[in-house]
């Protein structure tokens, strides 16, 4: 079982895959050398889609960041370029770690024309004496979503969940013998874990984190960072829409402009390396947060439990889409990111909306089904072109799909199984060049500069 704490991570911009995992990883390194004797250097060595596009996600600034013991939940973004120009002057580690030599524009090591075996977002740790002997080596990956392995023979935690689903014909037939919700199910897994108040505590806050990332990318302005010169649109929306006080003088689109206010509003953010959740994905973090956002201040009845079913059952489905699939951009393209965001999103509004079980099965269908063959392009190796934009229309695909299969009976002829399946699949046929290598598609047919 994948938790929904899991899927749904507090960090910063601008990638999951690019920055949040390798912080992660990072940081879990510097705790393993603080155990070895004599250490005096160290290096990392960064693969594939890391290397092609790590300078544009961050990789290198994400690595450094957890060499100095910062983790992506805690680190204060506002302060990562100054602790990481800290330690380009120092070239050694900090605190405990201060013998240790690092200097970050020799010992990031991009490597594009190597791949490691099990993943295309490979990184290897690796330990030095004073006399330049190595004294340890560790590989990690980065495998989507902030999720980190060291292979695909790594072992998952030993919990004893009571009602584990390993695919949607599942969960649908665990929802009609138990007579339970999916959210129901999911929650119950969760309790496995932690404490009910603990759950409940932990979904409001990655709510309120979500939101507050809307409120904030609505009141900033100005250039994103990284060269395309993409200015930030959020502000400027957010403002015309609520110049349009009357309800009379409101088109009925403009529903449309407010989701796709707040997915912009996020993915603004995201790329300027601020606070975001990862959901599942940073590529895709608005969609989730801009449909729960609609559900809160368009749809009647909004509770902090209807939040929680909204969150829970889009955790159920994108916990399916990782186990079965992917969620990662640079393994099976766009499609994992959007597409899977959108799923979750389309399945926990169906449900916060009193959906069946099947409804909420075919939401998801119909919001992955669209996004099948989506390729990750970015331009200049950013997340923002067209990553920006790109969560909004995913974020109006939700809705959409949520409508739909709440104007039916549950009754489909295509499973969301098929469709996992197929993006599996798909993202297996494609070229690597459109998995967040930025060598294809738009990064190769508009300029960066």
């Amino acid at each position: 079982m994948i938790s929904a704490f899991d899927l749904f991570k507090i960090g910063v911009g601008p990638s999951s895959s690019h920055t949040v995992g390798p912080m992660a990883a990072a940081r879990a390194f510097r705790d393993h050398v603080a155990l070895l004797n004599g250490v005096a250097h160290v290096e990392v060595e960064i693969f594939g889609s890391l290397a092609w596009t790590g300078k544009g996600h961050g990789t290198d600034l994400a690595l450094c960041l957890g060499l100095l013991g910062h983790e992506p939940a805690t680190v204060d973004p506002d302060k990562m370029a100054d602790y990481v120009a800290a330690l380009r002057r120092a070239r050694r580690l900090d605190g405990a770690l201060s013998h240790v030599a690092f200097d970050p524009d020799r010992d990031v090591i991009f490597q594009f024309k190597e791949l490691l075996p099990f993943h295309t977002n490979g990184m290897r740790f690796r330990a030095y004496d004073a006399a330049g002997r190595l004294l340890d080596e560790q590989v990690r990956y980065s495998i989507g979503g902030g999720f980190v392995a060291a292979g695909p023979e790594a072992a998952g935690e030993d919990v004893a969940y009571p009602l584990p689903f390993e695919s949607g014909a599942e969960l649908l037939r665990l929802c009609a013998e138990s007579g339970r919700t999916m959210a129901e199910l999911q929650f119950a897994n969760e309790l496995a874990r932690r404490t009910r108040s603990e759950a409940e505590a932990g979904l409001d806050g990655i709510a309120a984190a979500m939101f507050d990332c809307i409120d904030r990318g609505m009141r900033q302005d100005g250039v994103l960072p990284g060269g395309l010169k993409v200015r930030r649109r959020a502000k400027k929306l957010h403002e015309t829409l609520e110049q349009r006080s009357t309800v009379n003088s409101r088109p009925p689109h403009e529903i449309v402009d407010w989701v796709s206010l707040y997915a912009l509003a996020v993915n603004e953010e995201n790329a300027a390396g601020g606070r975001v959740v990862t959901a599942p994905t940073n590529g895709a973090a608005g969609i989730v947060p801009a449909v729960l956002r609609y559900c809160r201040d368009f749809c009647p009845g909004w509770s902090p439990e209807r939040g929680r079913e909204f969150l829970l059952t889009a955790a159920a489905i994108g916990g399916l889409i990782k186990r079965r699939a992917s969620i990662s951009g640079a393994e099976v393209g766009c499609q994992g990111e959007v597409g899977s965001a959108a799923a979750m999103a389309a399945a926990g509004l169906t449900a916060a909306l009193g959906g069946t079980p099947e409804q909420i099965e075919n939401a998801a269908e119909i919001a992955m089904e669209h996004h099948l063959g989506m390729t990750c392009d970015p331009i200049g190796g950013l997340v923002q072109i067209p990553c920006i934009e790109r969560n909004a229309f995913g974020a109006n695909k939700a809705i959409v799909a949520a409508s739909l299969s709440l104007r039916g009976d549950g009754v489909h002829r295509v499973t969301l199984d098929e469709v996992i399946e197929t993006m599996r699949q798909t993202g297996a046929d494609m070229q690597a060049k459109y998995k967040e290598t930025s060598q294809g598609g738009l990064a190769v047919n508009v300029a960066a500069c």
